[in-house]
């Protein structure tokens, strides 16, 4: 009998035989060791089968919400079913930030960290790159830990909830700072293309929205650390030579027709880090919710090229596609991080919620992309297969080592591992 739950768009069904609640370590503890299989399930952000298993479910929500912060080791150990809206409330209250935040405040730590979830910035890493140790159950229900610099800890961070259930993370953290946003229209191709690393690294985070066709559609959102008096601003992206680029004189959305009201403030209005990071405000359902979702990872030498590509691919796929968005990510030595090995630009694509129209316009995406070793997210869309994967995550049959090393009877395993993990 399946549980009938569902991923956060809708458009997956687990089809685990239950799902339980454990409200303490030591009730996950006997829960783990008593499945025969069993896999954590956060904020349902993924849209496959990631995050299924053929037997047991367990939600950290009920645990306790550890949030410890040493300042004086500049670090903060939180309980994996956090979600960032409250971590990042809580270190703003006691004078701490992270260096970067994904789009969207709602996703628990450990599911974004076990993905390779991330923000944006030339110098901002993955949300996995902050991690400083891994406390883990294992199949036998004992808990285990690893540290930055161990032995296998590059493999035990972005995990893919393989090697066990997840339950801390501590994390690095720097005192607070101020972020304004500021939104530029109608960027042109050219300029695109051409000025690309210009444009990216105009400011500590810079995303630019797309619909790979038009260039009106085009929109630079520009988030720059201030002083908390504000200071003297001068517009970083102002500052280029680019053609037709006008800021934005009200709040503006990505996605046509949604609600100004469920984004950070824009405009170049100062605030904390935590409410200009992201894209969306806590208290709001992100982006439109109906929605499916793919992002490739590209390294950061091939971006103009890629980004080229892509805009020539468009017509292909623009008919599916809600917007598209592109990062950029510090590079990091995290085996399956979307930013392995080298600074990385990331395509991000929002699809209408057409399961059969989405998959069979991802084979354009991914041929475009494949000369330049597109790497597709682990928790969104895909079509590429386990040979591709292996090529394009060098990594990966490292981790499939560590997975035999450490789940040898594959107490955390489930379809889609065991059709990627070969």
């Amino acid at each position: 009998m399946q549980t009938r739950e569902t991923n956060w768009s809708g458009n997956y069904v687990y089809e685990a035989l239950e799902l339980l609640r454990p409200r303490s370590l030591a009730e996950l503890a006997e829960i783990v060791v008593d499945a025969e299989q069993v896999r954590a399930l956060g904020s349902r952000h993924s849209f496959t089968d990631l995050a299924d298993s053929p037997g047991t479910l367990v939600s950290l929500g009920d645990l306790p919400q550890d949030v410890e912060i040493d300042g004086e080791a500049g670090v903060v150990r939180v309980s994996a079913g956090v979600t960032y809206a409250h971590l990042s409330t809580e270190l703003y209250r006691a004078g701490w930030a992270l260096g970067g935040m994904a789009s969207l405040p709602h996703i628990t730590v450990a599911g974004a960290v076990a993905t390779g979830t991330h923000g944006s910035g030339d110098r901002v890493g993955s949300l996995a790159s902050a991690v400083r140790a891994v406390e883990t159950l294992g199949a036998d229900g004992r808990p285990r830990t690893i540290g930055r610099g161990e032995s296998g800890f590059d493999g035990q961070v972005v995990s893919l909830g393989a090697l066990g259930v997840v339950t801390h993370l501590t994390l690095d953290v720097e005192p607070t700072f101020q972020v304004r946003q500021d939104v530029h229209l109608a960027l042109g191709w050219d300029d695109l293309v051409e000025k690309f690393d210009a444009i990216m690294g105009s400011a500590y985070s810079v995303s630019v929205f797309t619909d790979w066709v038009r260039s009106e559609r085009n929109q630079v959102w520009v988030k720059s650390r201030v002083q908390p008096d504000g200071g003297t601003f001068v517009d970083p992206l102002g500052a280029l030579d680019l053609s037709g680029l006008s800021p934005a004189v009200a709040m503006t959305h990505m996605l046509r027709g949604a609600p100004e009201e469920a984004l950070t403030a824009q405009l170049g209005e100062p605030g904390p880090w935590h409410e200009r990071l992201p894209h969306f405000r806590m208290e709001f359902t992100p982006s439109r919710g109906a929605e499916l979702q793919s992002e490739y990872f590209v390294p950061r030498r091939h971006a103009a090229a890629a980004v080229a590509a892509l805009h020539e691919a468009g017509p292909g796929f623009a008919d599916q596609l809600q917007v598209g968005e592109i990062r950029t990510i510090a590079g990091d030595q995290l085996w399956l991080s979307g930013a392995y090995g080298e600074d990385t630009v990331a395509f991000h694509f929002t699809w209408l919620l057409d399961p059969p129209a989405v998959y069979a316009v991802l084979p354009v995406i991914e041929a475009a992309l494949r000369p330049f070793g597109g790497r597709p997210h682990w928790g969104k869309c895909f079509t590429v297969e386990a040979p591709e994967l292996r090529e394009v995550y060098p990594r990966l049959v490292d981790f499939a080592t560590l997975r035999d090393d450490l789940d040898p009877d594959r107490k955390f395993g489930n379809g889609f591992l065991e059709r990627y993990l070969v």
